[in-house]
C-alpha cells in the first residue's frame, strides 16, 4: 500500500465572525491553534472603511499578538457588472493598500452580480473588469482570490474557471467555497474538483445542506468535504484553509458565528483534517 504523503495547511479564519473586537477575533483565534487571520473587518466596520491610521493600529496588535494575516476578505466585485470599471478599481485599491499595510499575500474578490440579466449577456463585462482589476493587483504584487458565490457570475465552478483562464493573469487564482457550491446546486468535489485544481490556491472552509442551503460545520453537510480535502492531501496542497462558519446568520455582505459556534466550527474541520492525516499549522 502507498503511504499517504505528509500534508502540512496553514489554518486561518474571518475573524469578523468571532466578534467586531480585534483582540477577542485573535485570542479566539489563537486558543483554536491558528496563528493567522483573515481580515473582512474590525471594530464593527468593513476592512475597506477602516483608515490608514486604524489599519496601522490594526497591525500593531495583531503583530504584538502573533497572528499574521491570511487574506484581505474584501467585497471587490460583489456589486452590479453595470458600475463603471473605475468604481471596483478604487475600491481594490484601497483593498491592496490594507493588504500591504497589515501584510497579507491575498485579497478576496468576486465576479460581479447582474441581478436580471443571464450569464451570457454580462460575460464580456465581467471579464472585462476582472481582467482590469488582476492588472492592478499584478502591479502591487498581491494575488487575488476569485471566490465561487451565489448571485455572481462566478457562481458554478464552469464559469469561474472561464473568468480565470479567459483573465489568463498570475494575480487571479480561486478560492475555494463548498458550501457556496451547494447553495447554487453544484456537488462540490464531484462537479467542480478536477476542472479547478489547477487554479486552487486557498480554502474558504464552510459546509451546507443540499435540501435547505443551511451552513452548518464541515464534514456534516454536503459539500463533499472528505473527498475535497483527501484529494487537496493527495495533490500536495499546502497553502492556507480559512474558518468561514456562518453559523449564526449569513446575508450577502457577511456573516457571522460567535465565538462558540466558530470554536465549534473550528474543532469540526480540524477533527475532519486529523481523520485524513492533514496537519494544521
Amino acid at each position: 500500500m502507498t503511504a499517504r504523503p505528509a500534508s502540512a495547511w496553514t489554518l486561518s479564519g474571518f475573524g469578523d465572525e468571532i466578534d467586531p473586537e480585534p483582540a477577542v477575533q485573535a485570542a479566539v483565534l489563537a486558543a483554536l491553534g491558528a496563528r493567522h487571520i483573515e481580515v473582512r473587518g474590525a471594530w464593527g466596520r468593513g476592512v475597506l472603511e477602516l483608515d490608514d491610521d486604524e489599519l496601522d493600529r490594526l497591525a500593531a496588535l495583531l503583530e504584538v499578538r502573533g497572528v499574521a494575516v491570511s487574506a484581505i476578505a474584501s467585497p471587490v466585485g460583489k456589486v452590479d457588472v453595470a458600475l463603471p470599471v473605475d468604481h471596483e478599481l478604487a475600491r481594490l485599491a484601497r483593498a491592496l493598500e490594507a493588504a500591504q499595510r497589515l501584510g497579507a499575500p491575498y485579497v478576496r474578490v468576486f465576479s460581479f452580480l447582474a441581478p436580471g440579466r443571464s450569464p451570457e449577456r454580462v460575460r464580456d463585462a465581467v471579464l472585462e473588469r476582472m481582467r482590469a482589476l488582476a492588472e492592478l493587483a499584478e502591479l502591487e504584487d498581491v494575488v487575488l482570490l476569485l471566490e465561487n458565490e451565489k448571485d455572481v457570475y462566478g457562481d458554478v465552478p464552469e464559469r469561474v474557471l472561464d473568468v480565470v483562464e479567459s483573465v489568463g493573469s498570475p494575480a487571479l487564482r480561486v478560492a475555494w467555497d463548498a458550501a457556496n457550491f451547494v447553495q447554487v446546486g453544484v456537488r462540490p468535489y464531484t462537479g467542480g474538483y478536477l476542472l479547478l485544481r489547477p487554479h486552487l490556491a486557498y480554502l474558504q472552509v464552510k459546509d451546507a445542506l443540499a435540501a435547505t442551503g443551511e451552513v452548518v460545520p464541515a464534514g456534516e453537510g454536503d459539500g463533499e468535504l472528505r473527498e475535497t480535502l483527501a484529494a487537496l492531501r493527495d495533490d500536495g496542497f499546502a497553502g492556507f484553509a480559512s474558518l468561514e462558519p456562518h453559523l449564526a446568520r449569513a446575508h450577502r455582505s457577511r456573516g457571522f458565528s460567535g465565538p462558540d459556534a466558530f470554536g465549534r466550527a473550528a474543532r469540526a474541520f480540524r477533527g475532519l483534517a486529523e481523520e485524513l492525516g492533514v496537519t494544521l499549522l
